[in-house]
């Protein structure tokens, strides 16, 4: 799990949309991005400006898509005809 505190409420309407949704959301802290599931919006009641605690579940980075099938042949017995 990854957790991440923001106080920009754009970005904790953004997060709290994605929640409700069921969508994936993204997430650039630094120089790591973390795209994933929204688990939890919490606000620190007790702090000011108020502060949220953001819980994302991180996603496993697709694979590549392999090739369903070879090269593309396009006469592969062409040289049956000479």
């Amino acid at each position: 799990m990854f957790t991440y505190e923001t106080a920009d409420q754009k970005e904790v309407r953004r997060f709290r949309i994605a929640q409700f949704n069921g969508r994936m959301a993204t997430v650039k802290a630094g120089e790591s991005t973390v795209t994933g599931f929204v688990r939890s919006v919490l606000e620190q009641e007790s702090t000011i400006p108020p502060r949220w605690t953001i819980t994302i579940i991180p996603n496993a980075p697709k694979d590549e898509p392999k090739a369903l099938r070879p090269n593309s042949r396009v006469r592969p017995f062409a040289e049956d005809y000479f």
